[in-house]
């Protein structure tokens, strides 16, 4: 087919193509979906889809009842590569577009927002496909007799699997999606919805860039995959959120400062008692933060970042914001000498002495880079709770 300046074309048969627009979701691609493709990775594709190959994207684009630029955004926003005019497309894509446009037409989502819908949904559920496909899939798709290929193995297993593994993913995103409802509908004045104020910690493996050069590729992954579960139990146990785990760092939140002190602490105990661990420091910064797409921003999170980056192997350094809300809410004393004066009147009045979780130690006060001079606070456990 040949496509001239104005952006029509026609085949040998005379046949006129749609006009072309100016997106890449429509040029024509060198290696569209129908040129030789594996027919057992179609039927795979077609058992996942529960649909088969009928549309080129024009041609989708029109029965969804949107336009070529729109599906194009929403295409690219779920983080899929443009496929010029490969019939690729099946009924399940029209009823994603016009389950989206819909949403738009009908005053529920601007345009931005549902593009903003489809990426976080797509960078959420990418990596979850890759995790599955990767690990998961891969282990189960051993083949059970000589002779017989890991493909021919894979469609059966699939073909079990997939029903269980989608109710499960909608229950999980139902549960997920009712605590982090109830987490903005406690949430009291409108502006913190977005612009909430939260504890930010991220806790950081020791020396993991030495570990790469001198561990085995499965044995690195291997302890990645150890970390990031076991930071991931600790932080949901807790009653925190992780936000997102980058190796051999974990980003977590949570809105009360007690609960995330408490994360710290036991990240660095579980760790420390774990031969097989290098060391881990935490920082932690308390105060406002954006949240977009699941993700954190601001001030806040680059100043957890940076107290992590400073603090001592297994130890936690806060910001003073994060310990004057400790001291607020009673969980640590402002200092020793306060601690022993309110045990001393408690016993003059007959009464228990406060109990401290935390106790905290001001470090010397130093510039971070991008954030001025700050006053680090060491965090350590107080008493003997386990």
């Amino acid at each position: 087919m040949t496509v001239d300046d104005t952006g029509s074309g026609a085949d040998a048969d005379g046949r006129v193509d749609p006009p072309s627009h100016s997106s890449s979701f429509e040029r024509e691609d060198p290696h569209a979906a129908d040129s030789g493709e594996d027919p057992l990775a179609l039927r795979i594709e077609q058992l996942i889809l529960g649909a088969e190959r009928r549309y080129t994207p024009f041609q989708a684009a029109r029965s969804a009842g949107v336009s070529v630029e729109l599906a194009t955004r929403f295409w690219r926003a779920m983080g899929f590569a443009d496929i010029g005019q490969a019939r690729a497309l099946t009924e399940a894509d029209v009823l994603a577009l016009r389950r989206l446009s819909g949403l738009v037409e009908a005053g529920l989502l601007s345009e931005a927002m549902a593009v903003q819908v489809a990426r976080s949904t797509g960078q959420t559920t990418a990596r979850l496909a890759e995790w599955q496909i990767d690990s998961f899939l891969e282990g189960l798709t051993e083949p059970p007799e000589p002779g017989m290929t890991r493909t021919e193995v894979t469609y059966p297993i699939i073909e079990l699997l997939l029903p269980e593994l989608e109710e499960f993913l909608v229950y999980v995103w139902r549960r997920q999606l009712a605590a982090s409802a109830g987490r903005v509908i406690q949430t009291a004045d409108d502006e913190e919805m977005v612009d909430r104020r939260l504890a930010v910690g991220f806790a950081d493996l020791v020396g993991f860039t030495r570990l790469t050069r001198r561990m085995e590729e499965e044995e690195l992954g291997e302890l990645v995959e150890a970390f990031e579960t076991t930071a991931a139990d600790l932080v949901a146990a807790r009653g925190g959120r992780l936000v997102k785990t980058l190796g051999d760092e974990v980003l977590y939140a949570a809105d009360d400062a007690g609960v995330a002190a408490e994360i710290a602490l036991r990240l660095i105990e579980t760790m420390a008692n774990d031969e097989t661990m290098p060391e881990l420091r935490v920082g932690i910064a308390f105060g406002t933060v954006t949240t977009r797409m699941g993700d954190v921003f601001g001030t806040t999170v680059n100043l957890a970042s940076r107290l992590t980056s400073i603090a001592p192997r297994d130890a936690v350094l806060v910001d003073s914001a994060f310990a004057q809300e400790l001291i607020r809410t009673g969980e640590a004393p402002a200092s020793e000498a306060e601690a022993a004066e309110a045990a001393a009147a408690a016993e003059k009045e007959g009464e228990e002495p406060p109990t401290y979780r935390f106790a905290l130690q001001p470090m010397w006060q130093r510039p971070v880079r991008g954030l001025g001079v700050v006053e680090p606070w060491l965090l350590t456990r107080r008493g003997t709770e386990s």
